[in-house]
């Protein structure tokens, strides 16, 4: 591997990084205080060409590699984990079921419009009972004449109640098999369906500024042309589909951690007791060091796995090892760096509390820690044992 980044993608880095301390800083406090979902900065990421960086022009994206988009989303969360999850919901689980699974007609239908920051598109997956268990939804569409009849209910769907949310990926339960298993469709429902509906969710503790959504199917008819793949194939479509999200929940750990870092060794070395900075008690700068060597190891990890993934060799393990590995490292430099702020560190007046906060849903958010230990340890098994 090359470990030099090429020259587009230090141009995405500095271009974002600029966009995000001059654009998404100054107004984060506000938008985490009011949890206030920002439609402006929202269309100024589709703008830059933030949405869709990945995919083909020819679908309006900006043909990109991996990295340059895991770049992109890295940045934002180093400023704000609320802008951040709004780029990496849609571009990772809005847009990258339809490319990957959808038909040409599909794609021509939804990818041009959900590159451009006009629209969102939502990944309906999780429901009330069924978070790490996906295989537990119940939501069912049953089959009458050419058309399905869906009735249902999804919970903590991002980008699907905003006034720029287009519709949502939907798994639904659309039969069973010969044994009795259930048999999982997905569908690609717009939100003027009608029998759709989306409820924003508030009282968040993190994420405050990002849109989060209840969505509840009425007798909700939807024609076969709807379904994303085949028949059958809706676990695997969305399953497969969090592969590629975990790289993306892996770059906001890793932004967040570098974020909480940069605030947590400014202010060591503006802070003064006893005479003299803390960062230089022997403590706090061991402390940083042990959280910088951790950030770059996560990193490394990170990259790695864009690298097989661009080069079209198996990832998921390291996809999977990338968001346990960024998402912990994240909570631990986000509570290093409240510890370093001291009782300051607990005041809204600091960013290093909102840090703090968002940081937590890293390790439940598409598969918790614990499911990416089982999700790696199933592939360990495959390669040690016999």
């Amino acid at each position: 591997m090359n470990f030099e980044l090429n020259e587009e993608q230090q141009l995405i880095r500095s271009t974002v990084r600029d966009f995000a301390e001059r654009e998404i800083k100054p107004l984060a406090k506000e938008l985490d205080e009011k949890a206030q979902f920002s439609v402006e900065l929202t269309k100024k990421m589709g703008e830059m060409g933030l949405f869709g960086m990945y995919l083909p022009e020819q679908y309006g994206g900006g043909g990109m590699d991996t990295l340059s988009y895991i770049i992109a989303v890295e940045e934002l969360a180093r400023i704000d984990s609320s802008q951040a999850a709004t780029l990496a919901a849609h571009n990772s689980l809005g847009i990258g079921p339809i490319y990957y699974f959808g038909s040409e007609e599909q794609k021509q239908k939804y990818l041009p419009k959900l590159s451009t920051g006009e629209h969102l598109w939502g990944f309906g997956l999780t429901e009330p009972d069924a978070g790490s268990d996906s295989r537990g939804t119940k939501t069912k569409a049953v089959k009458h004449g050419d058309k399905f009849i869906i009735n249902g209910s999804k919970i903590f769907i991002t980008n699907a109640a905003s006034e720029l949310a287009m519709g949502s990926a939907v798994q639904t339960v659309s039969g069973e098999d010969a044994k009795g298993r259930p048999i999982f469709t997905t569908f690609l429902v717009d939100r003027d369906t009608k029998g759709y509906s989306a409820v924003p969710m508030h009282g968040k503790m993190m994420w405050r500024a990002s849109d989060t959504a209840e969505l509840y199917f009425d007798d909700m008819e939807v024609p076969e042309e709807f379904i994303l793949g085949e028949v059958g194939q809706g676990s695997k479509i969305m399953l497969q589909t969090l592969d590629n999200g975990r790289l993306s929940i892996a770059a906001m750990g890793l932004g967040l951690a570098q974020g909480a870092f940069e605030l947590a060794i400014r202010y060591a070395h503006e802070r003064k007791q006893f005479g003299k900075t803390i960062y230089s008690f022997q403590n706090t700068g061991f402390r940083m060091a042990e959280a910088a060597t951790k950030i770059e190891m996560a990193r490394n990890l990170l990259y790695k796995a864009c690298w097989l993934k661009d080069n079209k060799k198996p990832f998921a393990k390291e996809a999977a090892m990338s968001k346990y590995i960024c998402s912990e490292i994240a909570k631990e430099v986000a509570d290093l760096g409240v510890q370093i702020h001291g009782g300051y560190g607990l005041m809204k007046d600091y960013d290093i509390e909102r840090f703090y906060r968002d940081q937590r849903l890293l390790q439940i958010g598409e598969g918790t820690s614990e499911i990416q230990k089982l999700v790696i340890a199933r592939y360990l098994a495959d390669e040690y044992i016999v």
